[in-house]
This record gives structure tokens, C-alpha cells and sequence, in this order.
């Protein structure tokens, strides 16, 4: 089986949508759940692994008890989605299931801020 090159995928989903105007600069969030198949008990270390590379990026995040949510500009989130990937892969995940998801704005950033200054305690 052939792997598929997740960031070729993601810009070409975005290439189907209205966001073929979208500045490449402009800040997304994506969340991502890395899910190995393999039922053995280790699977943290492949979690642990991609949260690494996220960790390492230099881009805003927050780690939950269920997804990792990352903030950035559109390319270098959809890079680091790929990489994160290719990082439990490489980490001896024989299979993964990755959930995504990506908040955008055609011209406008969208930020962890927006979603959460609201709910900060005065």
C-alpha cells in the first residue's frame, strides 16, 4: 500500500474549497489525534513522539487529554501535520489513524484568542 503524502492532500482539499485567494501567512488552527492501530500497550511513545515535533516547531499549541490543537500560518501547520505523521511512523507505529481538523478564514487569521479570551476568569 502506497502512503499517501498528507500535505500534497491537505493543499489539494484546500484547492477545492473557496480559499485558493487565502494567504498562505494568514494563522489557522488545526487540531490533531494521532490513533496507532496495533492494540499494543506502548502506544504512547508514538503519541509521544509526534507531540515531540510539535513541541519542536516553534508554532502555539496545547496538548488535551484527547488532541493536540496547533496554531500557525496555513503552510507551515500543513507541514507540520505531514511531519507529525511521519514521525509515528517512524517511531514504529506499523498503522495510524489520523484524525484532522482545520479552522481557516479566507482572509483573516484565526487565533486561539478569539476562541478563548471569553472564558478567562476577571
Amino acid at each position: 500500500m502506497e502512503v499517501l503524502n498528507l500535505s500534497r492532500h491537505l493543499w489539494l482539499l484546500t484547492m477545492d474549497l473557496p480559499l485558493v485567494e487565502m494567504n498562505n501567512n494568514h494563522l489557522i488552527n488545526a487540531a490533531v489525534q494521532i490513533v496507532p492501530l496495533q492494540g499494543e500497550s506502548h502506544y504512547n511513545k508514538y503519541i509521544d513522539a509526534a507531540i515531540s515535533v510539535i513541541q519542536k516547531s516553534g508554532l502555539k499549541y496545547a496538548v488535551t487529554p484527547m488532541e493536540t490543537v496547533i496554531e500557525g500560518p496555513k503552510l507551515k501547520v500543513l507541514k507540520l501535520l505531514d511531519d507529525v505523521r511521519e514521525t509515528a511512523l517512524d517511531a514504529g507505529a506499523d498503522e495510524l489513524l489520523v484524525n484532522i481538523k482545520l479552522h481557516l478564514k479566507k482572509n483573516k487569521d484565526v487565533t486561539f484568542s478569539e476562541k478563548l479570551d471569553k472564558f478567562k476568569s476577571t
